[in-house]
């Protein structure tokens, strides 16, 4: 089995940390990963995204051309990327920032208010984290404990976001469970 995630938004969203998060979820199952950043100049505000190939044997390539899930934070990046998702993906779309009216008939779209759901938790930073944990709930990709667990390798020299960021996935986790069939 492969899964090829696409996390895609705008830089300052957490784009690439959310994508490591879910590459070192997959490294503590012992499964084949791949974490492929892509981002341009600029630091904050600029395109930003991330693939991520996790699978039960090698991975031939860590580009992610045709995901079989999306985690679109921004619409620029859901109208950039949506149309590359294989028929019968996934599309996780921040419903906060993205307006009705996207979406095609070959995918299913779950449409989430990340933004408005992390502010409520005090930090809109952990949107995307959500929305990975929206992602895991419905898929079951990866174990919601190895998030869990990876946040303190990936978060190792920001401890005191640690708190903030595991209520966001256990919040989104949860969401997903309620998405899924």
């Amino acid at each position: 089995m492969e899964n090829r995630i696409l996390i895609a938004g705008f830089g300052g969203q957490g784009v690439l940390s959310t994508g490591e998060l879910l590459a070192n979820a997959a490294m503590l199952e012992d499964r084949h990963v791949s974490w492929m950043p892509a981002y341009g100049p600029e630091m904050r505000g600029g395109a930003a995204s991330c693939g991520v190939v996790i699978a039960d044997e090698d991975i031939a390539s860590p580009v992610v051309s045709q995901p079989t899930a999306l985690l679109a934070m921004s619409g620029p990046a859901l109208a950039r990327f949506e149309p590359a998702v294989e028929p019968g993906g996934l599309v996780v779309v921040n419903a906060s920032l993205i307006p009705e009216g996207r979406g095609r008939d070959d995918t299913r779209v779950v449409r989430v208010p990340a933004n408005d759901l992390a502010e409520k938790l005090g930090k809109v930073q952990v949107a995307g984290n959500l929305l990975l944990g929206v992602l895991i709930g419905i898929t079951g990709m990866v174990a919601i404990e190895a998030v869990l667990a990876a946040l303190e390798k990936v978060f190792y020299k920001q401890k005191k976001i640690v708190p903030v960021n595991r209520s966001a996935i256990e919040q989104g986790f949860q969401l997903g469970l309620g998405k899924t069939a």
